[in-house]
C-alpha cells in the first residue's frame, strides 16, 4: 500500500495521470486493472480514472511496491544534495527560470550518450532549485520543475524552465500560441541574395537522428518556415539573426544548408573539415534572445512578462570574432 497526498502542483489533473506519473514502469493495462479491482481510493472512497484531483486529497494505492521508485516521473532522480549546480541564470522569478545552456550539455538524459541526469540542464535546474529550498522531490508526488522547450546538445543559448505546475501549463500554452519569440544568431557560409527574407520548405524526419529538407511536400513531411536577417558579412561568412515561425527538429541547421548557406562548423548537414581546422567543432548557432509578445488582452499568471525580453552577451559567442 502507498499513500500520496495531492499537493498544489498535483491538483487539477486526472487520477490516472497522477498515478502514472507517481509510479515507475507501471503498464497502462495493469493500471486499468487496478481501477477495475478497486485498488485505488481517494479520501477513502473508490474512484474512477477520470476523477479530477484537488489539493489535499489523499490517494491510497493498493498496488505492488515494485512500481514505486520515488521519482515522480518514471525515471531515476539523481541525489540533488550531491550535485553542485553550475547554472548560468539569465532571469528568474517565482514561476520561471531562464538559463544559458552551454555547448556540449544535453537538456535531458537519454538524448545522446546516456549521460546521467545530474550532468544535464534539467538536472542542473533541479539541483539549483534544491539548493535554494525551492524544490524538494521528497515533498512532491508527481511534479518536478521542467524545461518548456529544448536545444540541441551543441547549440548554446536560452532555455525557459517552469518552477511549478501552473507556470508549466501556461508556458506550454504561450509557446503553442507562439507568444514566446525565440531568436538565434548563426554564422553561415555565403551571403543570402537579400538582406532579409522568409524561407519555406518541407522537412522529413528520417528516423536516424537526422532530417531531410525538400522544396515540395513529400509524404509525412511538415512545412518549415524560417525568417532571417543578415547582420554582417565578411565576404565568405555571414552573420544571421534567425527567427522560427515553425519549430521543427534541426530546422535552422537543415533549412539553411538546403538554401545553400550551411552553418559554420556544421557536421551533420554540411562538410566541416575546413571549419574544424579553423577550430570549430560544432555548429555556430546560439539561441541568444527571447521575447514575451503577449497580446494586450492576455490574462494569466505570467501576464507580468508581457513585453519582457532577455538575451545573452553576444560578445561571449566564439564565432562573433569572425565579424570583428
Amino acid at each position: 500500500m502507498k499513500t500520496l497526498i495531492v499537493g498544489e502542483n498535483d491538483a487539477g489533473q486526472r487520477l490516472d495521470r497522477f498515478i502514472s506519473k507517481a509510479t515507475v514502469n507501471l503498464p497502462s493495462s495493469l493500471l486499468h486493472k487496478y481501477f477495475r479491482k478497486k485498488c485505488v481510493r481517494v479520501n477513502g472512497v473508490h474512484e474512477d480514472a477520470a476523477r479530477i484531483l484537488d489539493r489535499g486529497d489523499v490517494v491510497t494505492l493498493y498496488i505492488s511496491d515494485e512500481f514505486f521508485g520515488g521519482t515522480g516521473d518514471g525515471g531515476a532522480r539523481p541525489d540533488l544534495s550531491k550535485i553542485k549546480p553550475r547554472l548560468d541564470v539569465v532571469y528568474e522569478d517565482g514561476n520561471i527560470i531562464i538559463c544559458d545552456k552551454p555547448v556540449g550539455m544535453l537538456v535531458h538524459s537519454g538524448e545522446g550518450d546516456g549521460a546521467d541526469e545530474s550532468r544535464t540542464l534539467i538536472g542542473q535546474v533541479w539541483a539549483y532549485l534544491y539548493s535554494r529550498g525551492e524544490y524538494d522531490p521528497e515533498r512532491e508526488s508527481t511534479f518536478a520543475p521542467a524545461l518548456c522547450h529544448r536545444l540541441d546538445r551543441n547549440t548554446r543559448g536560452l532555455v525557459v524552465a517552469a518552477k511549478n505546475a501552473r507556470a508549466l501549463r501556461e508556458m506550454n500554452e504561450i509557446i503553442k500560441r507562439r507568444y514566446l519569440k525565440k531568436y538565434y544568431l548563426c554564422a553561415v557560409h555565403g551571403t543570402p541574395d537579400t538582406q532579409s527574407g522568409t524561407l519555406r520548405a518541407y522537412l522529413l524526419r528520417t528516423g536516424s537522428g537526422q532530417v531531410k529538407v525538400y522544396g515540395h511536400p513529400v509524404r509525412e513531411s511538415k512545412e518549415i518556415i524560417t525568417e532571417y536577417r543578415v547582420l554582417k558579412s565578411n565576404g565568405s561568412l555571414s552573420l544571421l539573426e534567425v527567427g522560427l515561425v515553425t519549430g521543427r527538429t534541426h530546422q535552422i541547421r537543415a533549412h539553411l544548408e538546403f538554401a545553400g548557406y550551411p552553418l559554420l562548423g556544421e557536421g551533420k548537414y554540411g562538410k566541416n573539415e575546413a571549419d574544424r581546422r579553423r577550430g570549430y567543432k560544432s555548429q555556430a548557432l546560439a539561441a541568444y534572445r527571447v521575447r514575451f509578445s503577449l497580446p494586450k488582452d492576455y490574462v494569466g499568471e505570467l501576464a507580468y512578462l508581457s513585453g519582457r525580453e532577455f538575451s545573452i552577451d553576444t560578445r561571449t559567442l566564439d564565432f562573433m570574432k569572425e565579424f570583428e
